[in-house]
């Protein structure tokens, strides 16, 4: 296992993996609305996935259209009543997320065995599937880096305290192709018996194609190319629901130098501040 924190992605080995990404995205997985993250390559981690939520400030329009977004594929499955996050902080430790299974999105699409909303999430290559959502009490500011990265050690002992468990609008439960193996929820593990031009059964209302129109077009203003063009197999950089990632179609295998990071590194002082409000963190090292 890789030892210590911080640093870009590594050799594939995580002690404490997090993923920065763009608000609204990160906040909507955290609190258990977002089940599907978008990704053009294969989730390298399974189990707990730290979410930090990277500093630039959404707008307005995105955020209705993600909301809207969901509303809409939450109603195919007849609910109603989403509670959305009342504020989309950044820079900002949220919570995290346990990422069960990676399938492609042709396979999600198809896959009878999950709800038709979980199904319509699916807007990229390879869809990183996510349960147990669970959010910090107070979420406190760290930066991000580039990819799956180690949550610095000191960070993740005081976080761990600070978790509380969120019952999303419709949790749902993946179905392990094979119930004794971890990983064996992979792209292509769910395709056997899928005829090749078998889609999603869910016929789209005209609200509910412009809400995943609106939706493509929200993460288009973050960097991403436009989720259409997964179809062609041509995208040179990642759709990845809220978050540019350049280094998206490099082997999770290839260590990274030099990672990008996404805001500013956070003052000392703060961190203090956020550590000392959390139920039995320690302050040891930052204070």
């Amino acid at each position: 296992m890789r030892r210590g924190g911080g640093g870009g992605r590594g050799s594939g080995n995580y002690t404490n993996p997090c993923l920065t990404l763009h608000q609204p995205w990160a906040s909507l997985l955290v609190y258990g609305i977002k089940r599907i993250e978008g990704r053009s390559w294969t989730a390298p981690i399974r189990g707990r996935l730290w979410i930090h939520a990277a500093s630039k400030v959404p707008e307005e329009d995105t955020i209705k259209a993600m909301e809207d977004f969901y509303r809409e594929i939450y109603a195919v499955n007849g609910i109603t009543d989403i509670k959305f996050p009342e504020h989309y902080p950044v820079s900002r430790l949220l919570g995290c997320v346990e990422v069960v299974g990676c399938v492609r999105c042709d396979e999600l699409a198809s896959w009878e065995a999950v709800p038709e909303g979980v199904r319509l999430e699916g807007q990229t290559n390879f869809c990183w599937l996510c349960e147990q959502p669970k959010k910090l009490l107070v979420p406190f500011e760290m930066r991000g880096y580039q990819g799956v990265y180690n949550l610095e050690k000191k960070i993740f002992e005081a976080a761990v305290r600070g978790l509380v468990s969120v019952e999303g609008p419709m949790p749902v439960k993946f179905p392990f192709p094979d119930p004794q193996d971890p990983f064996s929820l992979k792209p292509g593990s769910i395709s056997e018996g899928f005829s090749e031009n078998k889609a999603s059964g869910v016929e789209k209302s005209e609200s509910l194609s412009v809400a995943i129109a609106g939706a493509r077009a929200a993460a288009t203003q973050h960097g991403q190319p436009d989720s259409k063009s997964l179809e062609e197999d041509k995208m040179p950089r990642s759709y990845s629901c809220g978050r540019y990632d350049e280094e998206s179609l490099v082997p999770s295998h290839i260590e990274q130098h030099n990672p990008i990071q996404y805001q500013e590194s956070s003052s000392r002082s703060q961190i203090c501040e956020d550590l000392i409000r959390i139920p039995g963190a320690s302050t040891k090292g930052f204070c």
